[in-house]
């Protein structure tokens, strides 16, 4: 299977991937703790992109499922937090084929996406978990180059994905959630928007096309930021990406 533009030459309008990802992770949660913890991130994913049936060749769509754990510690090693968080994210791109070069393709399109889990500190008594869950829309948008490595046919791709506004959760400052539990249930849903929230995740990698299957080698970095309530998060990761079409 090959992505995008060597579907249509390769008689397919699907491509499935599994991916594996790890790497560094950074995650500084001040309802937690005021320090910045820094550890491993783990990632499994699958990711699913289409031609639609009503323009094929010119508008895509795009499937993505995960979720990803990290493991991260503070700087003197004597207590950690644990990360794990889910997300399905849903675009649709309109591709231009031969931006260019014969074989350089751009899309762009609007995306939708939904993001949720906890954080946990074991050693925190007080409040010991913060529960992170957004929704957003926003852009996504991709650059991809079909190329030869010696025999083999490869994929080059660059993705972006940018949330522009959306909701997300957040108590107020020093509230626990024992008090949420008892009723207080005000300002805990927030407006995001690039004031208060700035999230993007970038994608570098190739494709590697052997026969039916495809492997997929890449990078990627996602960072989740926002400021509210006096709180504030700031999170970070670099992950190797690992992955094999279904």
């Amino acid at each position: 299977m090959l992505l995008l533009t060597a579907l249509s030459a390769a008689g397919q309008q699907a491509q499935t991937v599994l991916m594996v990802d790890a790497g560094y992770a950074s995650v500084h949660d001040s309802y937690l703790t005021p320090i910045t913890y820094d550890g491993l991130d783990l990632g499994l994913s699958i990711e699913a992109t289409r031609w639609t049936r009503f323009a094929p060749e010119r508008w895509l769509w795009q499937l993505s499922v995960g979720a990803d754990y990290n493991y991260v510690e503070n700087p003197a090693q004597n207590n950690d937090l644990h990360k794990l968080m889910g997300d399905i994210a849903f675009g649709m791109q309109r591709a231009w084929m031969g931006v260019m070069h014969p074989r350089l393709g751009l899309s762009v399109g609007p995306m939708a996406q939904v993001r949720a889990g906890i954080v946990y500190d074991a050693v925190n008594s007080n409040n010991p978990v913060t529960v992170r869950a957004h929704a957003n829309l926003g852009a996504t948008g991709m650059a991809w180059f079909g190329t030869h490595l010696w025999r083999l046919p490869v994929t080059l791709r660059y993705q972006l994905q940018l949330p522009v506004a959306g909701v997300f959760f957040a108590p107020e400052y020093d509230e626990s959630y024992y008090e949420i539990y008892l009723g207080n249930h005000k300002h805990l849903a927030h407006l995001g928007w690039w004031g208060n929230r700035l999230d993007m995740t970038h994608y570098l990698g190739a494709d590697l096309h052997l026969g039916k299957t495809t492997l997929r080698l890449g990078y990627r970095t996602r960072m989740e930021h926002w400021t509210v309530s006096h709180l504030h998060v700031h999170d970070v990761t670099h992950a190797v990406v690992l992955g094999v079409s279904l």
